[in-house]
């Protein structure tokens, strides 16, 4: 009998107003039982509040681009010392099998505000395919790292001393520095709080290369002309929480006379990279990390 699969879920399929509040949900604006009392009013036949809730999360195996597994990966999971941060943080360890010891560039994958979820650790190892050392920190490290869920990731973010967990990255691109195995050209890509990661790293980390922040918050304007390198900068088009700050740091960076290009996908979501949820929008991820992957082509050197 031939069976067919049901159709994913997109943003399309949600009333906006509801994606805000998810969005104020996914970034601690919004507790649970906030979020299921105001999106009582979308619930329809046969969808709950909770229904809402469940069709709007990730759905890690749905995303999934490279198993885990994979042979064509050698995959490690170091621990590297922060000294200024939170002492010692594990992360995820990608490189493609092929290359032996032979020193590659480097991408710093930086997680959402979930902490390493399986979704990033899928990234690194896309990375990983196209030939680069990618490392995957968890800035959960200290609180016990990703606890395995969503709430529970959310709940701990909350906690997280941030100044540390900057200074962890600051360690992590020094300690690929000094690595053996890497070319010494280090790019960064992080996702909304990894994305605003990526800035920061763009102000104060000497290692970077070239830096690609999603949808992530931008620093203070007087600060962007501690900028010195390239920056590619990909923006979600409904996203007002982050985009509100965008013309005045866009102005800065300009002054600076920073290296940059941004690109604002219309119709867009915030999160619309992660393929894990609705939110994914496939046209604009695929056109966004087609770009990303020719920048750092152009930025750290051929992969391949």
């Amino acid at each position: 009998m031939q069976t067919t699969s049901t159709p994913r879920l997109t943003a399309a399929d949600f009333d906006q107003d509801l994606l805000i509040l998810f969005d104020a949900y996914v970034h601690g604006d919004l507790d649970r039982r906030g979020f299921l009392a105001s999106a009582q009013k979308f619930a329809k036949a046969g969808m709950t509040a909770a229904g809402l809730l469940a069709a709007l999360s990730p759905n890690f195996a749905a995303g999934q681009q490279v198993p885990a597994d994979d042979s064509r990966l050698k995959i490690d999971r170091p621990s590297y010392p922060s000294p200024q941060g939170n002492g010692t943080i594990k992360g995820y360890l990608v490189r493609p099998a092929s290359a032996g010891t032979r020193k590659l560039p480097t991408v710093l994958v930086i997680h959402e505000n979930r902490g390493l979820n399986p979704h990033i650790e899928d990234i690194a190892r896309r990375l990983a395919l196209d030939g680069y050392m990618a490392f995957a920190p968890d800035a959960l490290t200290p609180l016990g790292g990703y606890p395995g869920n969503e709430d529970d990731a959310r709940a701990a973010f909350a906690k997280l001393d941030q100044g540390k967990a900057r200074e962890d990255f600051l360690a992590a691109m020094s300690w690929l520095k000094a690595r053996p195995d890497t070319t010494g050209k280090i790019g960064a890509v992080g996702f909304c709080w990894g994305g605003g990661m990526v800035h920061q790293l763009s102000l104060r980390a000497p290692e970077l290369t070239a830096g690609v922040p999603f949808y992530g918050n931008t620093p203070d304007p007087a600060e962007a002309a501690k900028v010195k390198v390239p920056l590619l900068i990909q923006q979600a088009d409904v996203d007002e929480r982050i985009n509100a700050a965008w013309p005045a740091y866009e102005a800065a960076l300009k002054a600076a006379d920073v290296r940059f290009a941004a690109y604002r996908y219309p119709g867009t979501q915030h999160g619309f990279n992660n393929d894990t949820t609705p939110r994914y929008d496939a046209a604009a991820a695929k056109l966004a990390w087609s770009r990303t992957m020719e920048f750092f082509k152009a930025n750290l050197g051929d992969a391949g």
